[in-house]
């Protein structure tokens, strides 16, 4: 393998597998209530959103023209809400009857986890796979970094390597309420970060000169819609049952803002001639 190969797939794996990190920030800490759960999704939710938006359809309008992305977009949006539209939504768990208010409040906080388990796990599984494919190119761009130079290539591993914190917290947050396994969350996290080394090694090998670009770019721009729908339609709900509307919304902001930060020092991080 060669050596410029080797170097890149070393960086892209620091990068990958900060999502582990991201994990570990969920399931070291002491179980959190309802309230902390809808805190950190609508944190959560507010990444996916700025993602979507500032990140993944405001490059796809730039590389492909604005119509195009918003069709690629759009086609995303559609294809996630017929398949969200085949889930059904679970029940409420009847309520059983206690002696006293504390343990009717502790059922009743058990019950409304049983009613959302299975659209906290799907919102889990869904922010995975589409982590995924956001990470994919973000390899393919460390490959590229590496060939500059290794002071490109280190940085922006180094860049990506705070990006990708706070997603591997989006992944394992909703495994771990859902499933109650540290083991599962951790490792879905982990799995969405191996995306990019992926990246480098398909880059690399596959089709390092064939690649179209205007495909990938409407592809990353339905991922964006898939992200975006996702996240109104699962995750900012979740959010708002939890923690209220008012927190949740300064949640959703704060994740915003601490994203288009990574994305911004990951952009810096770039050399001029390159975009993710």
């Amino acid at each position: 393998m060669d050596y410029q190969v080797l170097i890149a797939l070393a960086l892209s794996l620091v990068g990958g597998l900060s999502t582990s990190i991201g994990a570990l920030f969920v399931i070291l800490n002491p179980t959190p209530n309802l309230k902390m759960l809808g805190l950190l999704q609508g944190f959560a939710a507010g990444l996916m959103l700025s993602m979507s938006f500032l990140d993944l359809a405001h490059n796809a309008i730039n590389s492909i023209g604005f119509l195009k992305a918003n069709l690629w977009f759009f086609a995303g949006v559609i294809f996630f809400a017929v398949i969200a539209n085949f889930i059904p939504e679970p029940t409420l768990a009847p309520v059983s009857d206690g002696k006293n208010k504390k343990k009717d409040q502790d059922d009743g906080g058990k019950d409304i986890m049983k009613k959302h388990r299975r659209q906290v796990l799907y919102s889990g599984i869904v922010t995975a796979i589409g982590i995924s494919l956001h990470n994919f190119p973000e390899g393919m761009a460390v490959f590229l970094g590496s060939m500059k130079g290794l002071r490109v290539g280190l940085n922006l591993a180094l860049a990506i390597s705070l990006h990708n914190i706070p997603e591997g917290v989006a992944v394992a947050l909703p495994v771990y309420f859902a499933t109650q396994s540290k083991w599962q969350a951790f490792k879905l996290a982990t799995l969405s970060g191996f995306a990019e080394p992926l990246g480098v090694i398909i880059v690399a090998y596959l089709f390092p000169s064939s690649l179209n670009p205007e495909i990938l770019e409407g592809l990353l721009g339905s991922v964006g819609g898939v992200m975006a729908f996702l996240t109104l339609h699962e995750m900012l709900p979740l959010a708002f049952d939890y923690a209220g509307q008012k927190q949740a919304i300064k949640a959703v902001f704060l994740g915003m803002a601490f994203m288009s930060a990574s994305l911004y020092f990951l952009e810096i991080s770039l050399p001029a001639e390159m975009s993710l």
